[in-house]
């Protein structure tokens, strides 16, 4: 690979900074426990990390709420406390991509303080307002993902502003070339103080129908209401819109002008996820995108075949990020679990069969420690999407609790109370324990992520899917390598020709001439001799 295309096939961590390490006593991590424990992250043989956002904000949404774009947020340090993180991750071989949440922005914004001010400023259309209908209700049917209107009445402009998510995170208007403008400064602020790249939450929301037409109602059946209304519409007209095209090759001329940088957008969608991830992607777009299509309750041959079909007969140009969590779903160890005989070994499984996959992979911190959901009460919720759906959908608090380095009360994350508590479950899956037992999920992931390194067809060569039986799913990769996955907690075998041996982390396989048994949660890399397939 060049050193331009150091991110085609790489592997991310995603790190959330509220998570990682407090070194200050007050609860929450911050940006000089993430340069201390970057070693960590070095040490598993990734080469990205991607980090939530730190800069400037009221934390109404855990900074997803900006109101200063070119800032450290104190609760977690200072730009020179940033700048030591980037030199040291540096030094270290690791890339750092941070987020960039730009369709919308914090209410304490200066801009939005000064474009809600009147209908006759410099800054009045760099919002999306909108009259009222004659009978006062919303401009159009659009709904908030955080629940009810995304449009809030503000009572100086005598006109509601849009919201795709809290009232206090009003949207900007990206059909003003100014505010896109605006933004590309920022970007260029972040490039020139040294960081790699940038991860674009919510990326298909940034430009909204200009006629205000209203959704539809969703065409999948539903035999009840969804948990959140939101998903009960087709949304046609207040995101996926097709301008969204024009401003990415506006991002990627910029990050072109700058040596091996890189760019990755989030595409939150249940109806063409994976469609946008392909459009949006390309060589003069975004250089890769990723969805939540993988992020779901399938744990399915057909589903993991179809995602990735899908996207490079749709997209040969393109180029995909698969993840399995985030900051953002349950843990995929929670999600899955009855597809486990334990925890473990679907941990285990799950690392090897997605650092299998051709595309960039990204890791949700934890992860590496076969990391599980943390049950919570209500009253210790922080989250404002799982407060105001409590109990379904779960929230995201569950997923986002401390990283747990050691077995102590708040498991080494920090000498005060955690923001989030640190619970028994957690603790016993600590970096500590795992890194002093050969056979623990941590060091797993550090042999399967050091045969992704060794092996080139894992990072760039090309997929073709092997026609194997429901719970067998079964690729080769470029011309030398297969890897077949039992997806269950009962043992398989399948015959199978141009295997010639076993090799790399292969996990509970045994291979007899054209008869390949996999044990439960069973993986199998091998050698191949001719072509690949069933008898």
């Amino acid at each position: 690979m060049s050193s331009q295309e150091w991110w085609k096939g790489a592997v991310t961590y995603q790190v959330y900074p509220r998570s990682f390490q407090d070194t200050n006593g007050d609860g929450i991590g911050d940006i000089p426990g993430i340069t201390a424990r970057l070693p960590h992250i070095a040490d598993l043989g990734v080469d990205a990390v991607w980090l939530s956002p730190i800069f400037t904000s009221p934390m109404r949404d855990m900074g997803y709420d900006v109101s200063d774009y070119t800032d450290i947020d104190p609760t977690f340090g200072t730009l020179q406390d940033f700048d030591a993180l980037i030199e040291r991750a540096h030094s270290l071989g690791l890339k750092i991509i941070i987020d960039q949440v730009l369709s919308h922005c914090s209410d304490r914004h200066p801009f939005f303080a000064e474009s809600r001010a009147s209908r006759h400023n410099p800054r009045a259309d760099w919002f999306v307002w909108a009259d009222p209908k004659k009978d006062g209700t919303p401009p159009t049917n659009w709904l908030s993902v955080f629940g009810g209107s995304a449009w809030t009445w503000d009572a100086r402009r005598k006109q509601y502003y849009l919201h795709n998510f809290l009232s206090e995170q009003p949207d900007f208007n990206f059909h003003n070339p100014a505010v896109q403008d605006w933004h590309l400064a920022n970007m260029r602020f972040w490039l020139d103080r040294g960081v790699d790249g940038f991860r674009f939450d919510t990326a298909n929301y940034f430009f909204h129908d200009p006629q205000l037409r209203d959704n539809p109602a969703d065409f999948r059946e539903k035999s009840r209401p969804d948990g959140n209304p939101y998903e009960m519409q087709y949304h046609l007209f207040d995101k996926n819109r097709p301008e969204t095209t024009g401003w990415m090759e506006r991002i990627r001329s910029l990050l072109d002008s700058y040596d091996a940088r890189a760019s990755v957008g989030e595409v939150g969608d249940s109806h063409h996820a994976i469609r946008l991830m392909g459009e949006y992607t390309g060589p003069k777009r975004l250089h890769q995108c990723y969805s939540f299509e993988m992020m779901g309750n399938d744990y399915t041959p057909a589903t993991f075949r179809q995602k990735i079909e899908d996207f490079f007969t749709g997209a040969p140009n393109g180029w995909p990020m698969w993840a399995f969590s985030n900051h953002d779903v349950p843990r995929h160890v929670t999600r899955w679990a009855a597809h486990g005989t334990t925890a473990d070994a679907l941990a285990k499984q799950a690392a090897a069969l997605i650092l299998s996959f051709e595309g960039s992979i990204c890791l949700w911190q934890g992860e590496e420690l076969g990391q599980t959901n943390t049950d919570l009460s209500f009253d210790e919720l922080t989250d404002p999407q799982g407060i105001a759906f409590w109990p379904e959908p779960v929230g995201r608090d569950n997923t986002r609790t401390p990283m747990v380095w050691d077995g102590t009360e708040n498991g080494g994350f920090s000498t005060g109370k955690p923001w989030l508590p640190v619970k028994a479950p957690q603790r016993a899956r600590n970096v500590a324990a795992q890194a002093a037992d050969p056979d623990s999920v941590l060091n797993h992931y550090k042999r399967m992520l050091r045969f992704r390194s060794e092996r080139p067809e894992l990072r760039t060569g090309r997929t073709r899917f092997l026609d194997l039986a429901h719970p067998v799913l079964g690729f080769t990769r470029g011309d030398s390598l297969a890897c077949i996955f039992n997806l269950s907690p009962s043992e398989n075998s399948i015959r199978i020709k141009g295997l010639s041996s076993l090799t790399g982390p292969s996990i509970g396989a045994a291979l007899d001439g054209e008869t390949l048994t996999l044990g439960p949660n069973g993986v199998a890399f091998a050698t191949t001799s001719g072509a690949v397939g069933t008898p």
